[in-house]
């Protein structure tokens, strides 16, 4: 956990912001890459469906004409907010607890005074990327107010672009096309997930056939994690079952109008970066995030 009284030099901070800005660009790019992906793959399916292609440019004129773009003083705020290094750490560890907090369990947590505490959650919820409300503690008085994550999308971009909306267009266009389009979207889920793992093991210089299960395991956490899942891992004591819990869903917005493509598409998606990392698997989801539930699970089971 960072010391927020520690001594942070310019360097320190510039370091941690190009940090956090090279992760949001490595998933942004790879966001675009999975959609040109789908696309292509949307193209060969629908070169003797001419109808439900003039539908797709059709949806792409309608949707960019009510297109709002996010204005410069937003993102200037944002930028604004997270180049405090305290209030970046409790970000942080705010995505890591998956808990509501409260101002006093920050101002613990980090050694600050209350309202100092209080300061850095309300500038974070100034900008959309928490949310509070008043909650009952049960044990009498008046309610508590407890921060959590937000939902809420917030986006950096010079100059502004809408990959979120060329994922959407390309899943409505696949699902219009019925099981073809389904199919072709699961198989390109999983062919994704199977090259990135494989990039991440390149990028390591590392041999699947080399690594030991708790490896393989440990490269699957930190992959997921740099994908922006908020993974949690529990390795089962027999060694050959993970649970896997999903905090947050890259796609959510797009799951929230096609919830069983998206997640099936999803699933695929993570079958794809086991498979690359093991020959025999059997992956089984536990719980939905869209289900009354505050996360995904799976439980995944690899052979010896």
């Amino acid at each position: 956990m960072i010391n927020p009284f520690a001594f942070f030099s310019e360097h320190n901070i510039r370091y941690k912001i190009t940090k956090s800005f090279f992760i949001f660009k490595f998933l942004i790019k790879n966001i675009l890459n999975f959609c040109c992906e789908v696309v292509n793959v949307f193209l060969q399916k629908v070169f003797n469906h001419y109808s439900t292609f003039h539908r797709l440019i059709f949806y792409i004129i309608i949707i960019y004409s009510n297109m709002e773009v996010i204005p410069l003083q937003q993102t200037l705020k944002i930028t604004n907010v997270l180049s405090d290094p305290t209030r970046l750490s409790i970000y942080e560890y705010m995505t890591k607890f998956h808990q509501p907090v409260t101002v006093q369990d920050i101002a613990k947590q980090f050694q600050i005074h209350p309202n100092v505490a209080r300061m850095h959650l309300s500038k974070l919820e100034d900008v959309g990327m928490l949310k509070s409300e008043n909650k009952k503690t049960g044990k009498g008085g008046r309610p508590s107010r407890v921060y959590h994550l937000s939902n809420e999308v917030v986006e950096l971009n010079f100059p502004f672009r809408d990959y979120q909306l060329l994922a959407k267009v390309a899943i409505e266009a696949m699902i219009s096309l019925g099981e073809l389009g389904k199919n072709a979207l699961y198989e390109t889920g999983k062919r994704y997930g199977i090259e990135i793992m494989e990039k991440q093991l390149s990028k390591q210089k590392l041999d699947k056939t080399e690594l030991t299960k708790n490896q393989k395991f440990e490269i699957l956490e930190t992959t997921t994690t740099i994908l922006g899942m908020t993974p949690d891992f529990y390795i089962k004591e027999d060694g050959n079952q993970i649970y896997l819990q999903v905090f947050n869903c890259p796609f959510r917005e797009i799951a929230e109008k096609h919830k069983k493509e998206t997640c099936d598409m999803h699933i695929a998606f993570i079958k794809g970066m086991i498979e690359a990392l093991f020959e025999e698997y059997d992956l089984i989801m536990k719980e939905n995030m869209f289900e009354d539930c505050s996360h995904c699970a799976y439980l995944i089971h690899v052979a010896d």
